[in-house]
């Protein structure tokens, strides 16, 4: 009997039969096959897909010029908005890794946070200045700020060196997705909370973020261009991942700055929304609206 297996002989891998996982394939592909689809709706913005990678893009370069690559760590405090999607992608396009940061924590676990994964940008959405403010003043490394500055809310102060829609332009509307080296690259940096001592990361990489979202996506019948209603925080483990399975989805995500009944109930029917994601404080503020 032959030992030697036929199956193992000059099948190595290579880049004609072999490419590593990551979710930002989603949104490349949806952006070419799917370029007119609603990507994201926030109060009276609408963005299709192909405008949607377009920001990121940008957004990946201006981080490149600044410096960002492989390895830094880039924080978002932000709100369910726009921003902090394109965050999901646009960050890890450069090869560095995506923190989004719990706005609930107070100031001193967030400036723990900040310092504890060598931060090098953090940007800011104003509702949430206040802390920040506060977490500047204890973070030991320089960090350079950008604002969001959502004219949804307007309250709060801007504290960055420029905002988020100055930045992205300075981009380079050339800039193409980066291609990652290696599978188990870290995308993103998540903290727990509401835990004795010190909040602790755990890392996520772009296999598990991808096999995650494409979990999702066949779990809860997501194939078909879903509409998603974003009540869960982005900040929460990525918003479950949603972020990247809506991109493979082709879906429309409908922002929420603030998780209220009236608003939930007035974007489920005017949106047609097929899916969300609700705790049961959530679903009882639902059950419970007049």
């Amino acid at each position: 009997m032959n030992s030697k297996n036929i199956y193992e002989i000059d099948l190595d891998q290579n880049q004609a039969n072999f490419a590593h996982l990551t979710p930002l394939s989603f949104i490349e592909r949806c952006s070419s096959v799917y370029p007119q689809k609603v990507s994201l709706i926030h109060g009276d913005k609408k963005y299709t897909w192909a405008e949607t990678y377009k920001r990121c893009c940008l957004l990946a370069s201006a981080l490149l010029k600044m410096g960002i690559g492989k390895g830094d760590t880039v924080a978002f405090m932000g709100a369910n908005t726009p921003e902090t999607f394109e965050g999901h992608f646009g960050v890890p396009m450069t090869g560095a890794v995506l923190n989004a940061l719990n706005v609930r924590l107070d100031a001193k676990a967030i400036a723990f946070i900040l310092e504890h994964a060598e931060t090098k940008v953090l940007f800011t959405d104003r509702e949430f200045s206040g802390t920040i403010k506060a977490v500047l003043e204890l973070v030991p490394q320089e960090l350079t700020v950008i604002d969001i500055d959502d004219p949804s809310f307007s309250g709060g102060e801007l504290l960055g060196s420029e905002d988020y829609e100055a930045f992205i332009a300075k981009g380079d509307g050339d800039y193409r997705c980066f291609q990652i080296e290696d599978e188990w690259q870290a995308i993103s940096l998540n903290y727990t909370s509401g835990t004795t001592g010190d909040p602790k990361g755990v890392v996520f990489h772009h296999r598990g973020a991808y096999l995650n979202a494409i979990s999702n996506n066949l779990c809860w019948d997501m194939t078909a261009h879903p509409i998603y209603l974003w009540t869960l925080p982005m900040f929460h483990c990525n918003g479950w991942c949603f972020p990247w399975g809506l991109a493979a989805a082709a879906g429309t995500s409908v922002c929420l700055r603030h998780v209220r009944d009236a608003a939930i109930l007035d974007a489920m029917k005017k949106y047609h929304v097929s899916h969300f994601c609700g705790a049961p404080v959530v679903l009882n503020t639902i059950i419970n609206a007049d």
